[in-house]
């Protein structure tokens, strides 16, 4: 969940740290006290579109932070964020934005600097904000299937993978018989090309350390005199009138007349001993390179054209002798498929007939899996919606055969796709969920799934923007009650207008903006139990708190504990 949020130079926000907790958080004040811009530089933590109009006039950049801390290092934020090797230390990951008048925008997760993009995959696994008036996940059609895939659990996850197995070798089944079914034209031009490379590949005479014994050879003929001459110093050191093997010698000579004296002495004689014959034993070795040291300038020559040549065909084939030598196995293996064309065509056609089967009846399986659990959600979105006095709506999962829309019905996700149907009035017909109109049904219908789908996404903070809009009376004290029971064992924040969806809250921040200086600041402050109470009736009647009101108020807000002692 979001810890901790930290904003700063912001729209009309000069500097604010808002300390956040598990359970609903309710965010309420007048109209353009500066709630949505809180919600606003959420958004921008999770990838969402940043401006230098957010930049607090007279400032250079604006900069927000979150801390979010997650339950283990397997939540899908942390996995995602592996994936770009962003790594995060017990179970923590925070989120820097900031954004410049120049228009530069710089993200970084966990100190790493990352990309938009980036950040809007990491940042969609932790937050998912919902708007009265913005196309979310749940209004877009393609992302039903995912969803019914989620709400199916591991079942269709099974089902799905091992769909995908057979899917796999379709494609590149598929892949090489299109290829191969190309016209006999461009086929030659293939031929044509892949032989002559082959044949380079195969004249060359490429052996798979041959570069390495080159360029050890071609050190020690570049540098020959050098060696020469060190070799002839080293041999004239050892075996010179007066050399060093000489003085060990005498050395050796003068111990041994005095070894049998003292066992320490005896021991220096063996040592010095050993000594004397290991440097004989070089000196031989030393005079053995002497003699075989022999200056070849033509062998030098001829490596330098063989590692030229090499050079040559690593920047055609690959990077080092044992690519060249792999691309030419491939290369190989193709010409014979395009020689013996007519054959290979035929056996995988029969091979890709005999997988489609496969594919298909998986694909069956997992559209019977899929079917199942699209009548369990059915009945559990009408269960909602019944809770939310919506008990005439009609909600379906609309399977769509892939064959039917014209296209290729063996998909990546199976052999159809779903879309969401409701109609939210008696006599009124089924219509795609993307296109319900707006307004007071459009949110019970959307918190509605939002409550069911938000047990299977595993998203770490749910923001609901106004989406109690258009409604009243039961119906949006049953909103604050599905609101709350989203955020039971969660984190939701809420903006809202309705003192129903305020008294239910667990924490409850107060939004308010004053004039110092010449300057609109907006400030942030949780409100005590006294402080709520006088929000929430400004809420009900305006900016006067009566008696009537406030006792209407403590009412309210001990209702709503009883009913959150109830959900718990």
């Amino acid at each position: 969940m979001l810890l901790e949020l930290s904003i700063r130079n912001f729209a009309i926000i000069e500097k604010q740290t808002i300390s956040l907790n598990q359970g609903l958080t309710v965010l309420t004040g007048e109209t353009g006290a500066g709630k949505s811009i809180i919600i606003d530089a959420i958004q921008l933590l999770a990838g969402g579109r940043g401006s230098a109009e957010f930049i607090r006039h007279g400032e250079e950049k604006a900069e927000i932070e979150g801390y979010f801390q997650l339950p283990d290092g397997s939540h899908p934020a942390i996995l995602k964020a592996q994936e770009f090797g962003i790594e995060s230390e017990d179970n923590a990951v925070i989120i820097q934005r900031a954004m410049y008048i120049s228009g530069k925008s710089i993200c970084r997760i966990n100190g790493k600097m990352v990309t938009i993009s980036t950040l809007r995959e990491i940042g969609r696994k932790l937050i998912d904000i919902h708007g009265q008036h913005e196309h979310q996940e749940l209004m877009d059609p393609d992302f039903h299937l995912p969803l019914l895939d989620e709400y199916g659990g591991i079942e269709i996850s099974e089902a799905l993978d091992e769909y995908k197995r057979h899917y796999k070798q379709y494609q590149e089944t598929s892949q090489s018989l299109k290829k191969l079914s190309e016209n006999e034209q461009t086929m030659a031009h293939r031929l044509d090309l892949i032989q002559f490379q082959y044949n380079e590949i195969k004249n060359a005479g490429l052996e798979p350390d041959e570069e390495d014994r080159l360029l050890e050879e071609r050190q020690k003929l570049s540098n020959f005199e050098k060696v020469h001459q060190s070799l002839n110093n080293a041999y004239g050191s050892l075996n010179n009138e007066n050399g060093g093997l000489d003085w060990v010698g005498n050395a050796m000579t003068e111990l041994e007349r005095i070894e049998n004296l003292d066992e320490e002495y005896q021991q220096l004689s063996e040592t010095v001993k050993n000594a004397f014959y290991v440097l004989e034993d070089a000196k031989s070795s030393v005079r053995a390179h002497l003699d075989m040291l022999e200056f070849e300038p033509e062998r030098l020559h001829d490596i330098e054209a063989r590692l030229n040549e090499i050079n040559h065909l690593k920047r055609k084939y690959g990077k080092t002798i044992d690519k060249i030598l792999e691309y030419g196995a491939t290369i190989e293996e193709e010409i014979d498929t395009i020689l013996n064309r007519e054959s290979h065509i035929e056996k995988l056609s029969k091979q890709l007939e005999a997988i489609k089967k496969e594919v298909l009846l998986a694909g069956n399986e997992l559209t019977d899996i899929r079917k199942k659990y699209a009548l369990s959600l059915t009945d559990a979105i009408h269960q909602e919606l019944k809770e939310l006095y919506m008990d005439k709506a009609v909600f379906d999962v609309r399977f769509i055969d892939l064959n039917d829309t014209g296209g290729d019905s063996i998909q990546k996700d199976g052999l159809d796709t779903v879309e969401f149907y409701i109609s939210a009035n008696p006599g009124e017909p089924l219509k795609p969920l993307s296109k319900t109109a707006s307004g007071g049904e459009l949110s019970r219908i959307m918190l509605a799934l939002k409550n069911i789908f938000s047990q299977h996404q595993g998203i770490t903070s749910i923001i609901f923007d106004e989406v109690d809009t258009g409604v009243s009376g039961r119906v949006a004290q049953a909103i604050a009650e599905k609101i709350y029971r989203v955020s039971n064992g969660s984190q939701v924040l809420c903006i809202s207008h309705l003192p129903q969806v305020a008294a239910m809250a667990d924490i409850h921040l107060f939004i308010s903006k004053e004039i110092k200086e010449g300057k609109t600041k907006t400030s942030v402050k949780p409100l005590e139990k006294a402080e709520r109470v006088e929000e929430i009736g400004r809420m009900i009647s305006g900016k006067e708190l009566t008696s009537l009101t406030e006792e209407h108020v403590r009412e309210m807000l001990e209702q709503a504990e009883h009913i959150k002692a109830a959900i718990v």
